[in-house]
């Protein structure tokens, strides 16, 4: 099992005059540690779970490309991209660049959307539940198109690209690998099965049964399940002991995960990165 690390909340204890030096350090140091991802959630205000819409909240792409110049490993992804934020062409292009310029290293995670606030509050349209997963399918189909090279028209129900040219192209063959979050039964773990290389559930959210019917969505459509890496949110508190989430990535290996992608309780000290890099990376890559 693999392990990643998602930075949530960028109210740091030293506020935004010092931000960008101290997510340097951490960006770094999990580098090093060997976290094999590193993620950010792709919102505009900050989300309920974490505090009020008014903390501070960076955009994700801008902040990936700052992180991809820290590092030089980690798969740098959004958890997840809101399908409404960027017209699908764009998407493709700001993926594709973030590949290219990290050296292949840029993952397009995405999902419907839900955060209505932040939308109504910048904007953005956001239209019925729906009509946002009929936009998923098309992006995510657009985003396709233009990494495989094909620059013909494209017409969908709510896109129309004359020319979906993408130059350069991404770095990552035969694209950056997409993953959509979400464990929506009837259509999120559909287009899982159809279309992704990769799916996000919630560590502690009924995810035995989610896999078991994104096996059956793989099955309706020809897919095979194993082919789909699976990837679970998990919050790090290394103040339960490294053990205990040796423990718990081992059950979550258990049921067929491949990695482990979540918050790391104190990250701006860094040192639970640290202890994660010495007493949990090692022993869980052997599950």
């Amino acid at each position: 099992m693999k392990v990643g690390l998602q930075i949530p909340d960028f109210s740091t204890p030293r506020g935004p005059e010092s931000l960008g030096r101290e997510l340097a350090v951490v960006a770094r140091t999990a580098d090093e540690a060997g976290f094999e991802y590193l993620a950010v959630m792709d919102h505009f205000f900050q989300i309920p779970v974490v505090g009020p819409a008014e903390k501070e909240m960076l955009e994700g792409y801008t902040t990936l490309g700052y992180l991809a110049a820290c590092t030089s490993r980690a798969a740098l992804v959004t958890l997840v991209t809101g399908t409404v934020y960027r017209e699908p062409g764009v998407l493709a292009k700001i993926v594709t660049t973030l590949d290219v310029l990290s050296g292949g290293r840029a993952w397009l995670g995405i999902g419907a959307a839900w955060n209505a606030e932040e939308s109504q509050g910048l904007g953005i349209a956001f239209p019925p539940v729906a009509e946002r997963f009929e936009r998923l399918e098309e992006t995510v189909q657009i985003c396709l198109r233009m990494w495989s090279g094909d620059e013909k028209p494209y017409r969908g129900r709510h896109y129309s690209l004359d020319r979906p040219l993408n130059s350069p192209q991404s770095l990552s063959r035969p694209h950056p690998p997409i993953m959509i979050g979400g464990g929506g039964e009837k259509k999120t773990l559909r287009l899982v099965a159809e279309y992704a290389d990769a799916c996000n559930l919630f560590a502690g959210r009924d995810e035995a049964r989610k896999l078991d019917i994104l096996r059956q969505h793989c099955e309706a459509v020809g897919r095979d399940y194993d082919t789909v890496y699976k990837t679970a949110y998990y919050w790090f508190d290394t103040s339960k002991g490294t053990q205990r989430i040796v423990d718990e990535l081992g059950a979550l290996a258990g049921l067929g995960f491949d990695a482990a992608i979540g918050a790391v309780a104190g990250v701006w000290d860094v040192t639970p990165l640290e202890q994660i890099g010495a007493a949990v990376i090692p022993v869980v890559a052997d599950f």
